[in-house]
């Protein structure tokens, strides 16, 4: 039988790290029922057991203030897991064990992994672990997770926890005469009339009544509505007589019992500490560097500057790799493939449409690892930090700064969690103004239209046009924020607080799984979603095809071009079937031939739907410097960025006027007349600006409550993307450019 174990502990305490040293590859991602909370599982198995881990939302305490702490709790209250490991950061104990404390007064079965004994070590901080594990009542465990020293002691601790058949006593506080007494009032009332005490015990559902716990009071009113009111009646007596008498509200007092009863049992001998505390440890000596008011924007502009370097110098090679692989797949189908729809489909909507997008694989690859240890490091949260100030001036709030990040604020993210990340600001109009403004950022959908523009047209500093491109975004998004910050969403902004994690060596291990997760998201959404776009946006390019009438046309073309070939020429056309060289004579037939075939298939997708559709957008899109084949790409666009470069690599694949040789697409946009530098850089921005994709519209209208903030967000960030486009080019054509 597998036992199922819950991972908790604060964001940062290493909970993540365990996770991947225990399951390793054996992980899957995917989302709680219901809600777009990322859920973590995996699997353990040692000698002689099978565990089943569930990696649970990072969370502070279990009141429900965030859907965080709301999934965590509920899992382990409907799920009940055999144990959770608690993941404590040893060298913040006293604020990591409130959670702890929590835990216990829940009544679950827990088994402590103290964390990063190294970092309390080099601080000078020894913890008595028995002492703690006896004031405790639970096994505690020393551990360093990211390296795997402790993980079976955990583990064999764990499923010990695991098999006691005895239930474990829950942990009772005192909090005081005036709460006390109200506890024991709300606790006789809620058992006697037997009030949710099928899920949750009687004591704790009293301590969430008085900590206003918003979910276990509407659970309350739906299941007795009288009894809930009575209850209510109780705790706000109490907290009116808590205000009168000590000028302070019941949930305050409770946080505060419980830091004197964590406080009571670190001073009994569990922390010691061998030097001052008020000495500068080696992250904070590194902080005061990195996070100066002057040298840390700098720093962060060159550390990010660095990441695209690295990204463009190391993964060149290997994206000419996958480019080259995929052109073979597409040289060979052309050459074996019978003439025909399939032929058609194969080579220009599959071949071209989805190699266009899986040939940036090996640059995101390289994009995510480097994330990636800035992120297991420690520097981003220094990053969020730094912006805090500048948030501020635009009307935005510190904590908003992660959501841009999670978006893709460096480079490589996803608008999906970013616009979910906002769920942690606690002010309504700071949310709404963040979960607007995010689609903004480079997330990893865009990335690869921009790596083909700058590959195509601006190749001697890619590196330096990717940054000004992550610039742009941000500026882009701040200065819009500050809009709606003054027109239709104003307020004042709320207070910031973050913690700054310790800085680490990230692990290899870490590392790998963190960038092949992300990695692995992008192969699996253009295996399916792209795929299936591609093949849908093949139709629509394809028919009805051409009128008889034009057909003949074309036909009539060839007739002439053969009419006119001498017969050994002719000959030497049908030889080349069987591999021999032509002579220039029959090449230039071929070649004559091929340009005949050519300009048949631009007629073609000329003729097509989404041909049609693309010629009458040219009215209004010509002032931007978009062609037909763009605009195509730019309404598959509205469905998922990544459709850009695979509708554009079906459009010049089906239309292609120059077919003398097979050559990637940057190579074909660049060779195109219609295309120059500043009609890539107006791309690049209308790009960068407009709608977001429709899970990002979905996810907008869900957080916010309703599907007209997700019709505002296609509505106003089309217009002001083709706005930018239009001055981009106008002006740069005004100038010469």
């Amino acid at each position: 039988m597998t036992a199922t174990i819950a991972l908790a502990g604060n964001p940062n305490a290493g909970k993540t790290s365990l996770f991947n040293v225990l399951t390793g590859a054996r992980q899957h991602v995917g989302n709680y029922p219901g809600v777009t909370v990322e859920k973590k599982e995996g699997i353990y198995i040692d000698q002689e057991r099978k565990f089943r881990i569930v990696d649970l939302p990072g969370t502070y305490s279990l009141t429900a203030y965030s859907m965080e702490e709301v999934v965590a709790r509920d899992y382990l209250v409907n799920e009940e897991p055999a144990v959770v490991i608690d993941i404590l950061d040893a060298s913040n104990l006293e604020r990591n064990l409130y959670l702890t404390v929590q835990l216990l007064e829940l009544g679950v079965r827990v088994c402590v992994a103290l964390n990063m004994m190294d970092v309390a070590k080099n601080r000078g901080i020894s913890i008595n672990v028995d002492k703690l594990s006896m004031l405790l009542g639970a096994p505690v465990i020393p551990m360093v997770a990211r390296s795997g020293i402790g993980k079976k002691e955990v583990m064999v601790a764990s499923g010990e926890v695991a098999d006691l058949s005895a239930v474990r006593p829950k942990l009772e506080i005192t909090y005081g005469e005036d709460i006390d007494q109200a506890l024991a009032e709300l606790t006789d009332l809620i058992k006697e009339h037997r009030f949710l005490t099928d899920t949750y015990p009687a004591l704790w559902i009293a301590l969430k009544y008085i900590e206003e716990d918003k979910q276990i009071k509407d659970l309350g009113k739906g299941a007795d509505p009288e009894v809930s009111a009575r209850l209510e009646k109780i705790v706000d007596r109490l907290s009116r007589h808590l205000q009168k008498t000590l000028n302070t509200y019941p949930e305050a007092l409770i946080a505060d019992h419980r830091y004197g009863y964590i406080k009571s049992i670190i001073r009994q001998g569990v922390v010691t500490y061998h030097h001052k505390q008020d000495r500068l440890y080696i992250s904070d000596k590194i902080d005061k560097v990195v996070t100066n008011r002057f040298a840390g924007p700098m720093i962060a502009a060159a550390t990010i500057f660095g990441l695209y370097q690295f990204v463009f110098v190391y993964s060149e090679v290997p994206v000419g790799w996958f480019e080259g692989f995929f052109g073979w797949i597409g040289g060979f189908a052309e050459t074996h493939l019978p003439e025909g729809l399939l032929k058609s489909l194969i080579i220009s909507g599959i071949i071209d449409g989805v190699g266009g997008v899986l040939g940036f694989v090996p640059l995101l690859m390289f994009m995510f690892f480097g994330i990636s240890l800035l992120e297991d490091s420690g520097y981003l949260a220094r990053v969020a930090f730094m912006l805090d100030r500048v948030f501020r001036i635009f009307g935005l709030h510190g904590s908003s700064v992660m959501a841009f990040i999670v978006s893709g604020g460096i480079a490589g993210g996803c608008a999906v969690p970013g616009v979910m990340a906002t769920r942690t600001l606690k002010s309504k109009r700071e949310r709404l103004a963040t979960l607007l403004t995010v689609p903004f950022m480079n997330c990893g959908a865009k990335l690869p239209v921009f790596a083909l523009l700058v590959a195509a047209f601006f190749s001697e500093n890619q590196a330096v046009f990717m940054f000004f491109i992550t610039l742009a975004a941000w500026v882009g998004a701040l200065l819009v924020a500050k809009l709606f910050r003054s027109t239709i969403i104003r307020g004042a902004s709320a207070p910031f607080v973050m913690e700054l994690p310790p800085y680490r060596v990230p692990t290899f291990r870490g590392l790998v799984i963190h960038t092949w997760e992300r990695t692995w998201q992008y192969i699996r959404k253009a295996g399916t979603v792209v795929l299936s776009i591609s093949i849908l946006l093949w139709a629509m390019m394809t028919f009805p095809g051409l009128p008889k009438s034009e057909e003949h046309g074309f036909d009539n073309a060839r007739k002439k071009i053969l009419a006119a070939t001498p017969l050994n020429t002719a000959s030497g056309l049908d030889s080349q079937k069987m591999g021999d060289d032509l002579s220039p004579q029959a090449e230039s037939v071929r070649k004559a031939l091929l340009r005949v075939d050519a300009q048949e298939a631009e007629a073609a997708l000329k003729h097509s739907v989404a041909g049609r559709m693309g010629i009458a957008l040219e009215k209004v899109s010509h002032w931007a410097g978009f062609d037909w084949r763009t605009n195509i790409a730019l309404v598959g666009g509205f469905a998922a960025k990544e459709i850009v470069v695979a509708t554009m690599g079906t459009a010049y694949s089906l239309g292609e006027v120059d077919p003398e040789e097979t050559m990637g697409l940057s190579k074909k946009l660049a060779n195109s007349p219609n295309w120059r530098p500043l009609v890539a850089l107006s791309l690049i921005f209308f790009v960068m600006f407009y709608t977001p994709c429709f899970v990002a519209v979905v996810c907008i209208s869900r957080e916010a409550g309703s599907w007209k903030w997700g019709a505002f967000s296609m509505i106003f960030n089309t217009l002001l993307a083709f706005m930018l486009a239009v001055l981009i080019f106008q002006i740069g054509s005004a100038l010469g450019f």
